[in-house]
Protein backbone atom coordinates (compact mmCIF):
# COMPACT_ATOMS: atom_id res chain seq x y z
CA UNK A 1 0.00 0.00 0.00
CA UNK A 2 1.76 3.08 -1.11
CA UNK A 3 0.98 6.71 0.82
CA UNK A 4 1.39 10.14 0.26
CA UNK A 5 3.94 12.71 0.21
CA UNK A 6 5.27 13.69 3.94
CA UNK A 7 3.58 17.18 2.69
CA UNK A 8 0.00 16.59 3.36
CA UNK A 9 -2.04 19.13 4.71
CA UNK A 10 -5.52 17.66 4.52
CA UNK A 11 -7.03 14.79 4.57
CA UNK A 12 -11.14 14.52 2.85
CA UNK A 13 -12.88 11.80 3.67
CA UNK A 14 -16.25 10.49 2.90
CA UNK A 15 -18.27 9.03 5.80
CA UNK A 16 -20.61 5.91 4.67
CA UNK A 17 -19.04 3.16 3.76
CA UNK A 18 -15.77 4.60 3.77
CA UNK A 19 -15.10 6.15 7.00
CA UNK A 20 -17.81 4.50 9.10
CA UNK A 21 -18.29 0.83 9.83
CA UNK A 22 -21.12 -1.22 8.03
CA UNK A 23 -23.35 -0.01 11.59
CA UNK A 24 -22.67 4.02 10.66
CA UNK A 25 -20.19 4.51 13.39
CA UNK A 26 -16.35 5.37 14.02
CA UNK A 27 -13.97 2.68 15.39
CA UNK A 28 -11.68 2.86 18.09
CA UNK A 29 -8.60 2.66 15.76
CA UNK A 30 -10.53 5.70 13.15
CA UNK A 31 -11.31 7.57 15.43
CA UNK A 32 -7.83 7.15 17.14
CA UNK A 33 -6.22 7.88 13.78
CA UNK A 34 -8.50 10.91 12.58
CA UNK A 35 -7.34 12.33 16.26
CA UNK A 36 -3.80 11.70 15.56
CA UNK A 37 -3.80 13.30 12.35
CA UNK A 38 -4.88 16.65 13.92
CA UNK A 39 -2.73 16.30 16.67
CA UNK A 40 -0.02 16.35 13.77
CA UNK A 41 -0.99 19.57 12.18
CA UNK A 42 -3.41 17.88 9.42
CA UNK A 43 -7.06 18.94 8.88
CA UNK A 44 -9.17 15.79 8.56
CA UNK A 45 -12.47 17.41 6.57
CA UNK A 46 -15.18 14.76 6.30
CA UNK A 47 -16.97 15.16 2.36
CA UNK A 48 -19.57 13.74 2.63
CA UNK A 49 -23.58 12.97 0.69
CA UNK A 50 -24.83 13.30 4.14
CA UNK A 51 -27.57 16.59 5.13
CA UNK A 52 -26.48 18.59 7.83
CA UNK A 53 -29.27 17.10 9.85
CA UNK A 54 -27.35 13.99 9.50
CA UNK A 55 -23.88 14.95 10.97
CA UNK A 56 -24.47 14.97 15.10
CA UNK A 57 -23.47 11.65 15.00
CA UNK A 58 -19.75 12.04 13.88
CA UNK A 59 -19.51 15.19 15.83
CA UNK A 60 -17.22 14.06 18.54
CA UNK A 61 -14.23 13.71 15.50
CA UNK A 62 -15.19 16.07 13.58
CA UNK A 63 -11.68 18.07 14.36
CA UNK A 64 -10.72 21.47 15.96
CA UNK A 65 -12.27 23.31 12.77
CA UNK A 66 -15.70 22.03 13.18
CA UNK A 67 -16.74 22.06 9.90
CA UNK A 68 -18.09 19.34 7.61
CA UNK A 69 -18.78 19.51 3.79
CA UNK A 70 -22.27 17.95 3.55
CA UNK A 71 -24.74 17.41 1.15
CA UNK A 72 -21.95 16.37 -2.14
CA UNK A 73 -20.59 20.23 -1.75
CA UNK A 74 -24.10 21.90 -1.51
CA UNK A 75 -23.36 22.94 2.23
CA UNK A 76 -20.38 23.66 4.42
CA UNK A 77 -21.64 23.43 8.23
CA UNK A 78 -20.64 24.05 11.54
CA UNK A 79 -21.54 20.70 12.92
CA UNK A 80 -20.55 21.60 16.66
CA UNK A 81 -23.08 24.71 16.72
CA UNK A 82 -25.40 23.52 13.93
CA UNK A 83 -24.80 26.62 11.94
CA UNK A 84 -24.98 26.67 7.54
CA UNK A 85 -21.81 28.38 6.88
CA UNK A 86 -22.75 28.11 3.40
CA UNK A 87 -24.74 26.49 0.80
CA UNK A 88 -24.77 26.10 -2.78
CA UNK A 89 -28.32 26.20 -4.02
CA UNK A 90 -30.51 24.91 -6.86
CA UNK A 91 -32.88 27.72 -7.82
CA UNK A 92 -36.85 27.02 -8.06
CA UNK A 93 -36.39 27.01 -11.56
CA UNK A 94 -34.17 24.85 -11.78
CA UNK A 95 -35.65 22.29 -9.25
CA UNK A 96 -38.88 22.74 -11.23
CA UNK A 97 -37.05 21.90 -14.83
CA UNK A 98 -35.29 18.51 -13.24
CA UNK A 99 -38.61 17.01 -11.66
CA UNK A 100 -40.86 17.77 -15.41
CA UNK A 101 -37.75 16.71 -17.35
CA UNK A 102 -37.83 13.53 -15.01
CA UNK A 103 -40.71 12.61 -14.92
CA UNK A 104 -41.80 13.18 -18.61
CA UNK A 105 -38.70 10.36 -19.12
CA UNK A 106 -38.99 8.16 -15.79
CA UNK A 107 -42.11 6.89 -15.13
CA UNK A 108 -42.53 6.26 -11.15
CA UNK A 109 -40.31 8.75 -9.70
CA UNK A 110 -40.47 10.63 -6.96
CA UNK A 111 -38.71 12.91 -5.03
CA UNK A 112 -37.57 14.54 -1.83
CA UNK A 113 -35.77 18.06 -0.66
CA UNK A 114 -32.80 18.75 1.93
CA UNK A 115 -32.90 22.41 2.59
CA UNK A 116 -31.62 24.72 5.18
CA UNK A 117 -34.88 24.26 7.67
CA UNK A 118 -34.83 20.67 7.10
CA UNK A 119 -36.36 18.09 4.03
CA UNK A 120 -39.61 17.73 2.55
CA UNK A 121 -40.55 14.82 0.53
CA UNK A 122 -43.52 13.47 -1.85
CA UNK A 123 -46.24 11.05 -0.86
CA UNK A 124 -45.06 8.36 -2.84
CA UNK A 125 -40.88 8.86 -1.58
CA UNK A 126 -40.61 5.95 0.70
CA UNK A 127 -39.16 6.23 3.47
CA UNK A 128 -36.09 4.02 4.29
CA UNK A 129 -32.92 6.25 5.82
CA UNK A 130 -31.93 6.56 9.18
CA UNK A 131 -33.61 9.93 9.60
CA UNK A 132 -35.88 10.44 7.85
CA UNK A 133 -38.95 9.97 9.81
CA UNK A 134 -38.19 13.26 11.77
CA UNK A 135 -41.14 15.87 11.39
CA UNK A 136 -41.34 16.97 7.43
CA UNK A 137 -43.41 18.47 5.05
CA UNK A 138 -44.98 15.77 2.17
CA UNK A 139 -46.56 17.21 -1.07
CA UNK A 140 -46.39 16.84 -4.68
CA UNK A 141 -42.88 17.99 -5.68
CA UNK A 142 -44.53 21.04 -7.75
CA UNK A 143 -46.93 22.27 -4.51
CA UNK A 144 -43.30 22.19 -2.37
CA UNK A 145 -41.68 24.40 -5.20
CA UNK A 146 -44.32 27.01 -6.29
CA UNK A 147 -44.96 27.82 -2.25
CA UNK A 148 -41.38 28.30 -1.53
CA UNK A 149 -41.78 25.39 0.84
CA UNK A 150 -38.31 24.34 0.16
CA UNK A 151 -36.50 27.30 -0.82
CA UNK A 152 -32.74 27.46 -1.01
CA UNK A 153 -32.41 23.47 -1.10
CA UNK A 154 -28.96 22.08 -1.74
CA UNK A 155 -30.13 18.63 -2.39
CA UNK A 156 -32.72 17.10 -4.39
CA UNK A 157 -33.09 13.08 -4.30
CA UNK A 158 -34.92 11.20 -6.35
CA UNK A 159 -36.31 7.11 -6.07
CA UNK A 160 -37.29 4.95 -8.77
CA UNK A 161 -39.24 1.91 -7.46
CA UNK A 162 -38.23 -0.86 -10.33
CA UNK A 163 -35.10 0.41 -11.49
CA UNK A 164 -31.44 -1.29 -10.85
CA UNK A 165 -29.41 1.89 -9.29
CA UNK A 166 -27.14 1.91 -12.00
CA UNK A 167 -29.40 2.17 -14.42
CA UNK A 168 -31.24 5.03 -13.27
CA UNK A 169 -28.31 7.06 -12.54
CA UNK A 170 -27.80 6.40 -16.14
CA UNK A 171 -31.36 7.47 -17.47
CA UNK A 172 -31.78 10.26 -15.14
CA UNK A 173 -28.34 11.78 -16.67
CA UNK A 174 -29.63 11.49 -20.01
CA UNK A 175 -32.91 13.16 -18.90
CA UNK A 176 -31.71 16.13 -16.85
CA UNK A 177 -27.92 16.23 -16.49
CA UNK A 178 -27.43 19.12 -18.54
CA UNK A 179 -29.78 21.11 -15.60
CA UNK A 180 -27.69 19.59 -12.82
CA UNK A 181 -25.03 17.65 -11.31
CA UNK A 182 -26.66 13.99 -10.79
CA UNK A 183 -24.75 11.00 -8.99
CA UNK A 184 -25.26 8.59 -6.44
CA UNK A 185 -24.08 6.86 -3.05
CA UNK A 186 -27.05 4.60 -1.82
CA UNK A 187 -27.77 0.75 -2.92
CA UNK A 188 -30.81 1.24 -3.65
CA UNK A 189 -31.87 3.44 -6.77
CA UNK A 190 -31.88 6.70 -5.44
CA UNK A 191 -30.17 9.42 -6.87
CA UNK A 192 -28.72 12.72 -5.65
CA UNK A 193 -29.10 15.80 -7.66
CA UNK A 194 -26.73 19.14 -6.84
CA UNK A 195 -26.83 22.88 -8.55
CA UNK A 196 -24.70 22.82 -12.09
CA UNK A 197 -21.42 22.84 -11.15
CA UNK A 198 -21.35 21.69 -7.68
CA UNK A 199 -19.97 18.36 -6.73
CA UNK A 200 -17.16 17.37 -3.71
CA UNK A 201 -14.49 18.51 -5.61
CA UNK A 202 -15.96 22.21 -6.23
CA UNK A 203 -16.18 22.53 -2.40
CA UNK A 204 -13.22 21.06 -1.63
CA UNK A 205 -11.34 22.81 -3.97
CA UNK A 206 -13.43 26.14 -2.33
CA UNK A 207 -12.27 25.69 1.32
CA UNK A 208 -8.76 24.52 0.20
CA UNK A 209 -8.33 27.52 -1.10
CA UNK A 210 -9.68 29.27 1.34
CA UNK A 211 -6.96 28.25 3.57
CA UNK A 212 -4.03 28.12 1.36
CA UNK A 213 -4.04 24.18 0.52
CA UNK A 214 -3.17 23.34 -2.95
CA UNK A 215 -4.59 20.19 -4.22
CA UNK A 216 -1.23 17.93 -3.98
CA UNK A 217 -1.46 18.42 -0.17
CA UNK A 218 -4.80 16.64 0.06
CA UNK A 219 -5.38 12.97 0.31
CA UNK A 220 -8.64 11.98 -0.45
CA UNK A 221 -11.02 8.55 0.09
CA UNK A 222 -14.09 7.21 -1.33
CA UNK A 223 -16.47 4.61 -2.42
CA UNK A 224 -18.96 5.84 -4.82
CA UNK A 225 -19.98 7.48 -7.82
CA UNK A 226 -20.42 10.78 -5.92
CA UNK A 227 -17.11 10.89 -4.61
CA UNK A 228 -15.41 10.39 -8.23
CA UNK A 229 -14.97 14.36 -8.79
CA UNK A 230 -13.19 14.63 -5.67
CA UNK A 231 -11.01 11.65 -5.56
CA UNK A 232 -9.84 12.81 -9.43
CA UNK A 233 -9.17 16.44 -8.04
CA UNK A 234 -7.19 15.42 -5.00
CA UNK A 235 -3.34 14.90 -5.49
CA UNK A 236 -3.92 11.42 -3.57
CA UNK A 237 -6.53 9.96 -3.71
CA UNK A 238 -7.88 6.17 -2.41
CA UNK A 239 -10.95 3.65 -2.60
CA UNK A 240 -11.34 1.36 0.14
CA UNK A 241 -12.00 -2.15 -0.98
CA UNK A 242 -15.51 -1.87 -1.02
CA UNK A 243 -15.74 0.78 -3.63
CA UNK A 244 -18.36 0.57 -6.58
CA UNK A 245 -16.70 -0.80 -9.34
CA UNK A 246 -16.34 2.35 -11.06
CA UNK A 247 -14.72 4.11 -8.22
CA UNK A 248 -12.32 0.95 -7.83
CA UNK A 249 -10.90 1.14 -11.83
CA UNK A 250 -10.92 5.07 -11.98
CA UNK A 251 -8.38 5.33 -8.61
CA UNK A 252 -5.11 3.81 -8.70
CA UNK A 253 -4.14 3.52 -4.81
CA UNK A 254 -6.60 1.34 -3.18
CA UNK A 255 -7.07 0.52 0.77
CA UNK A 256 -8.41 -2.43 2.91
CA UNK A 257 -12.15 -2.11 3.19
CA UNK A 258 -14.48 0.53 5.80
CA UNK A 259 -14.75 -2.72 8.46
CA UNK A 260 -11.21 -3.27 8.13
CA UNK A 261 -10.43 0.84 8.90
CA UNK A 262 -9.60 1.25 5.45
CA UNK A 263 -8.88 4.83 5.98
CA UNK A 264 -6.96 4.73 8.87
CA UNK A 265 -4.90 2.22 7.48
CA UNK A 266 -3.52 4.87 5.27
CA UNK A 267 -3.36 7.67 7.45
CA UNK A 268 -1.18 5.31 10.15
CA UNK A 269 0.99 4.87 7.59
CA UNK A 270 0.99 8.80 6.49
CA UNK A 271 1.73 9.63 9.80
CA UNK A 272 4.81 7.07 10.87
CA UNK A 273 6.66 8.56 7.53
CA UNK A 274 5.95 11.79 9.01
Amino acid sequence: MTTSSPRTRLIATDLDGTLLCAGGTVSDRTAAALAAAEAAGIQVVFVTGRPPRWMQQVSPHIGGHGVAICSNGGAIVDVRRGELLESFPLTAGAVLAIVTAMRAELPGVSFAFEHPQGWAREPEYELRMWGDDVEHEVAPAEELIADGRVAGLFKVLAKHPTLDPDTFLAEARRAAGHLAEITRSAPVAMVEISALGVTKASTLESWCREQGIDRTEVVAFGDMPNDLEMLAWAGHSYAVANAHPEVLAAVSRHTVSNDKDGVAAVVEQLLAEL
